[in-house]
C-alpha cells in the first residue's frame, strides 16, 4: 500500500528515505520510567526517607528504587508497596489518557501537503552550488590549513544575494549555452557582457554596437589575458581589421560549391527570411557563378578575389553584360576547361528572355551595392585573420563585431555572413579517441551576441547550437524579449528551438507580458496553504457561539506574470545612467529557479580597474597582406 501512489517527482523523489517513527516506543518507555518515579517517591515519603514537604531538601531516588526496596522488605510492608504500586498505576493511566488525547488532536488536525499542486521554490545556496554558480563549499580542514577556497570561472549569468546580505557571483563555465532577457537600458551591458570580457581569458567574438565594449575591455583583454584583440568595423576609415569573404572559400576542394552557395543565400537574404521570391532564387543562382568565376580568375591571373570584384564585374560601364556571360562560358577554370557550375549560370542568363534577364540582374547588383561603398570594399578586399585563427592562433584571439547605429541595418548581410562562417569553419569536423572525442582547437571561444535577433533569422545558428559546445564554442545569446525569437517574420517562429537548446536563461524584469508569461512557466507552480477561520455567534457577545479554523491547500505560480513585470528594475539618475542595481531571475535546466541580483561591473573595484585600461588605437593584425597563402605573423 506504500507504493500505490508511487507519482512523486523531483525534490520529493531526492528526499532521504523516511526513518522508523520512534516516537510512540520512546513515550511508553518514559511514561513507564515516570510512573516508577512516582511509586518510589512515594513510598520514600512515606517511610520518611527524604524531608517533609516544607523542607529544604528533598531526596530524589532512581526509578527502579521501588523494585529493589519491594525485594528486600515486601514481606514486611505489604500494604505500604500496595499504596505505592497503586500511585504508580495512577500516574501511568493519567499520563496514557492524556497521549491519547493529544493523538487523537492530531490525527483530527488538517495538515497542509507541500507538494500536492506544485513543489516549485526558490533555490538555497546548495542548490545553486550544485548547479556549478557558486564553488563548492570547501572543508573546515583547508581552513585550519590556509588553503584558498576553489575559485569560480566562466562567464557571469547574475548575482545572489544570501541571508547576510552578502552578493555573490554567478558564473557558468561548462560547455552549455545562455541566453539572456533584457529589454534595452536594462543593464545588460553593464552587469552580464562587461563582466565577462573582463575576466573571460579565452578566444571570444562579441558584437558591440557603438564600440563601447571595445572601450571597455579591449585594453585589458590585450594587456593581461594576453588576447590578440581585433575590431572589424567595416564602415569605419581607420583602426580597422580588414576580412575577405572570399579568403575562406575553399577553392579546388569539393567543398567549394556549398561555401560559395552558403555565401550567396546570405548575400541574397539579408534579413534571414529565406528564398522567398522567383527574382531572389535565380540571381542567387547567379551570384554563385559569378564568385566561382571571380575566384578562378583571380587565382589564374594573381589579383586578389573580393565582393566588390564581384560587382565589378557585373557593373562594369565599359563591357555589354552579354561579353560576361561568353566569358564565363568559354574560360578555361580547371586544367583549360570551363567550371561546370560557372557555365551553367551563365548559359541560365543567356537562354532567359530579356526581359527576365534583365531583373535577375538588377537584383544581383541591388544585393551587391553594400560594397560599392570605397570604405566598406577597401575592409573587405584582404585578410588580416582568419576565420580558423579564432581558436588555433597560438595566443586567444578576441574579435570585436562594430556597427554604429546609423550603419546598422546596411552593413547586416556583412555581419550575418561573419557569423555564419564562424559557426560553419569551427565546427566542420570531429574525431574520437579512445572513445572520447579529440580537440581540433587551441582554445575554447565565446560567441557573445548582443541584441542576436537584429540579425535576422540564422538557421545555422538554430540548427547548431545543439553540437557546438563539443567543438569549444559556447554560446551567450542576448535579446531584448521572447518575441523577437518567435516572431514569425524576422525571428525563428513558434516553433524555435534556440530556448530549448540553452541551459542556462537569465532575464530582467521583462516589458513584454509575453516574456513575463513564460519566465513565470519557467519557475513553475508551487503549493500554498491557505487558512480559513470562520465563527458564529453575536458579534457583540462574550465569547463566540463556535469557531471554526480549516487550512486548505491551492496552487498559484511561484511568480505569476505580474509579479515578474513588478520586479524591481536598476535605479537612475536624471540622466538615466544606473546608480543601483535590481532584480533578476535566473534558471538553470534540472534546479529551482535563483531570485537574484543584477551586478554591476563599476560598483566592483577589480572590474573598475581592469575597465579603465585604455584600448589600443588599431587592431591587431594576424596575417599580411593576402598573398594566396596568408603569412602568420
Amino acid at each position: 500500500m506504500k507504493d500505490r501512489f508511487n507519482n512523486a517527482v523531483g525534490p520529493q523523489v531526492r528526499l532521504p528515505p523516511r526513518r522508523p517513527n520512534l516516537t510512540n516506543p520512546f513515550l511508553l518507555v518514559l511514561l513507564l520510567a515516570a510512573s516508577l518515579q512516582c511509586a518510589t517517591q512515594f513510598f520514600a515519603y512515606r517511610f520518611q526517607y527524604q524531608p517533609a514537604l516544607g523542607g529544604n531538601l528533598h531526596q530524589f531516588y532512581p526509578p527502579w528504587g521501588i523494585v529493589r526496596w519491594a525485594a528486600k522488605w515486601y514481606h514486611q510492608y505489604p500494604d505500604a508497596f500496595m499504596t505505592a504500586g497503586g500511585v504508580g498505576i495512577s500516574a501511568a493511566s493519567l499520563g496514557l489518557i492524556a497521549l491519547v488525547v493529544v493523538r487523537m488532536v492530531l490525527a483530527n488536525t488538517a495538515k497542509a501537503n507541500e507538494y500536492l499542486h506544485g513543489s516549485a521554490r526558490w533555490a538555497a545556496i546548495k542548490d545553486i552550488r550544485a548547479a556549478g554558480l557558486l564553488p563548492k563549499a570547501y572543508r573546515r580542514i583547508d581552513k585550519l590549513l590556509g588553503r584558498t577556497p576553489p575559485a569560480n570561472a566562466g562567464v557571469y549569468v547574475g548575482a545572489w544575494v544570501d541571508r547576510q546580505g552578502q552578493t555573490h557571483y554567478l558564473r557558468h563555465d561548462g560547455p552549455e549555452h545562455v541566453l539572456t532577457y533584457a529589454p534595452t537600458r536594462s543593464g545588460k551591458g553593464v552587469g552580464l557582457v562587461v563582466p565577462t570580457l573582463l575576466s573571460w581569458g579565452h578566444s571570444t567574438v562579441v558584437t558591440d554596437l557603438k564600440g563601447e565594449l571595445w572601450a571597455l575591455t579591449a585594453g585589458w583583454r590585450q594587456r593581461h589575458a594576453r588576447n590578440k584583440v581585433l575590431r572589424f568595423e567595416p564602415a569605419t576609415g581607420s583602426g580597422s581589421v580588414c576580412w575577405n569573404p572570399l579568403d575562406e572559400i575553399r577553392v579546388g576542394t569539393e567543398s567549394e560549391v556549398g561555401d560559395v552557395q552558403n555565401l550567396a543565400t546570405l548575400i541574397v537574404d539579408p534579413d534571414g527570411k529565406g528564398l522567398e521570391t522567383h527574382w531572389q532564387k535565380t540571381s542567387q543562382a547567379l551570384i554563385v557563378g559569378l564568385v566561382l568565376h571571380v575566384l578562378y580568375k583571380s587565382r589564374l591571373e594573381g589579383l586578389p578575389a573580393t565582393l566588390p570584384a564581384v560587382d565589378a564585374i557585373l557593373s562594369d560601364p565599359n563591357r555589354a553584360v552579354g561579353e560576361l556571360w561568353m566569358e564565363m562560358v568559354t574560360y578555361g577554370h580547371v586544367d583549360g576547361k570551363n567550371h561546370p557550375v560557372i557555365g551553367a549560370a551563365a548559359r541560365d542568363m543567356l537562354d532567359r528572355p530579356e526581359e527576365e534577364a534583365g531583373s535577375v540582374l538588377s537584383t544581383a547588383k541591388s544585393y551587391l551595392a553594400l560594397y560599392r561603398d570605397p570604405i566598406v570594399a577597401r575592409n573587405v578586399s584582404k585578410s588580416e585573420f582568419h576565420i580558423r585563427d579564432l581558436m588555433n592562433h597560438n595566443n586567444p584571439v578576441s574579435l570585436y563585431i562594430v556597427t554604429q547605429p546609423n550603419d546598422k541595418s546596411r552593413l547586416r548581410p556583412l555581419v550575418r555572413v561573419m557569423v555564419n562562417m564562424i559557426v560553419r569553419q569551427l565546427a566542420d569536423r570531429m574525431s574520437f579517441s579512445e572513445g572520447r572525442s579529440v580537440a581540433h582547437y587551441k582554445h575554447r571561444m565565446l560567441l557573445m551576441l548582443d541584441e542576436f535577433p537584429s540579425l535576422g533569422r540564422l538557421d545555422i545558428m538554430q540548427e547548431s547550437l545543439g553540437f557546438l559546445a563539443g567543438y569549444g564554442i559556447k554560446c551567450y545569446l542576448i535579446c531584448q524579449d521572447i518575441n523577437q525569437l518567435k516572431s514569425r517574420e524576422t525571428g525563428y517562429g513558434h516553433d524555435e528551438s534556440i530556448t530549448s537548446s540553452c541551459h542556462i536563461q537569465n532575464a530582467y524584469p521583462p516589458n513584454r507580458v509575453e516574456t513575463a508569461e513564460h519566465l513565470s512557466k519557467l519557475t513553475g507552480q508551487t503549493t500554498v496553504a491557505k487558512e480559513q477561520i470562520t465563527t458564529s455567534g453575536r458579534r457583540t457577545s462574550a465569547l463566540l457561539a463556535q469557531v471554526s479554523r480549516t487550512i486548505q491547500e491551492t496552487q498559484r505560480p511561484l511568480l505569476t506574470p505580474d509579479e515578474c513585470l513588478r520586479m524591481p528594475g536598476p535605479q537612475k539618475d536624471a540622466k538615466g545612467d544606473i546608480v543601483a542595481p535590481g532584480d533578476m531571475v535566473i534558471y538553470v535546466a534540472g534546479y529551482p529557479a535563483i531570485y537574484g541580483k543584477q551586478p554591476l561591473y563599476f560598483n566592483d573595484p577589480v572590474f573598475r580597474a581592469r575597465a579603465v585600461i585604455p584600448a589600443p588605437a588599431a587592431s591587431d593584425k594576424l596575417r599580411s597582406l593576402y598573398d594566396g597563402k596568408g603569412i602568420t605573423l
